[in-house]
């Protein structure tokens, strides 16, 4: 992956995925944050905007076509809005329009990458925690597991049985994945230990002893960084009672989805959770909330999550400088004020503003 270079600007393929509900309006929010902080550091990109999700569905019969899909195949990067409806349902009674398993499988996006990050001037609903307390990822894995069942599980009218594929390959470069990240980074808040934690139920299920054991054989490749295993109730009380404790967790498609907005509920909400879902070759970068379509149009919803996004896209093009600009303006608004979200996680100051706000900044 990298951008052509005309002249001395770097350019680079975007594809702009706005999604459902407020998906337009958060993305409509990010899109000139990113390119401000582009400009400032002699790059460009170059967007291209296509349609996928619920609507798309509504109206096609297809979540995404097969001319977004090969776009999404050769772009440097994808960012994407909250898709989804809550009325816009398959036969069987799940989702339509949803696209993790178009995009994650389809393009084998085999990690997912959740920063959970308390920012300054966000209040934590735990008690004493303050900005720098609460700073790990989780790297869920995102092609198998309990999810890899979707649309595929057996059913009748009685019982329905969904099956979780775990396979050595899955487990192994998962493992990889989140012991390079911890390698790289400066480790747990608590006690600066690189550290990869492995959450499952190894103790209930068979699936899960076998991630924990090959996450665990991994592990003796990376001597430098500390290995430990939980249980994943074990796991969820520990993200409450001492956030500080963890640097990576490592974890199944289905619990690494729900641990995730638990950690994103102890540093304010989704609002503020941006997601990488990255493979060896190709990438997209979303917030990890939903649609909200009861906020759709009201220009109340939070885009920070979006524009966080955006920074780690940024960085999967190599654009650290331009990521880290857009990660300190971020910082900066919430801080000082000219950005202030609400109890209920709306922006009093307007969504479109904050973008605004962010991009003056940068």
């Amino acid at each position: 992956m990298g951008g052509a270079i005309s002249g001395s600007v770097r350019g680079y393929r975007v594809v702009l995925i706005a999604g459902d509900g407020i998906g337009p309006e958060v993305t409509g929010a990010a899109v000139p944050v990113l390119e401000a902080a582009a400009a400032r550091f002699g790059c460009r990109l170059n967007l291209e905007r296509h349609e996928a999700g619920a609507a798309c569905y509504q109206r096609s019969g297809l979540a995404m076509s097969a001319e977004t899909f090969a776009a999404c195949r050769d772009a440097d990067a994808l960012l994407k809005g909250p898709v989804g409806l809550p009325g816009v349902r398959l036969p069987d009674g799940t989702e339509a329009g949803v696209l993790g398993g178009v995009l994650r499988n389809g393009l084998d996006l085999f990690a997912n990458l959740r920063p959970i990050r308390l920012l300054d001037g966000v209040a934590s609903p735990l008690a004493g925690r303050t900005s720098g307390s609460i700073d790990y990822a989780i790297v869920r894995e995102n092609t198998e597991g309990l999810y890899a069942a979707r649309g595929r599980g057996v059913a009748t009218a009685d019982a329905v049985a969904d099956t979780m594929l775990i396979t050595r390959r899955g487990c192994e470069r998962v493992a990889r994945f989140a012991f390079d990240l911890a390698r790289a980074g400066s480790g747990a808040p608590r006690d600066g230990v690189r550290r990869v934690t492995c959450v499952d139920k190894a103790n209930v299920l068979r699936g899960f002893a076998f991630f924990r054991a090959v996450v665990e054989a991994v592990s003796a490749e990376y001597p430098e960084v500390v290995f430990e295993s939980r249980y994943a109730d074990a796991a969820a009380q520990a993200l409450v009672l001492e956030p500080d404790a963890f640097d990576v967790i490592v974890c199944e498609n289905f619990l690494g989805d729900i641990l995730s907005d638990l950690g994103g509920a102890t540093v304010g909400g989704l609002g503020f959770c941006p997601s990488g879902n990255i493979g060896e070759r190709g990438a997209y970068f979303e917030p990890i909330h939903g649609s909200a379509p009861g906020l759709a149009g009201s220009d109340r919803a939070n885009p920070l999550a979006t524009i966080l996004a955006g920074a780690m896209l940024l960085d999967r093009l190599g654009e650290f400088d331009a990521a880290g600009a857009v990660r300190a303006a971020t910082t900066s608004a919430l801080r000082d004020g000219a950005v202030r979200v609400q109890r209920d996680g709306t922006l009093a100051s307007g969504c479109r503003a904050a973008g605004e706000t962010i991009a003056r900044l940068i």
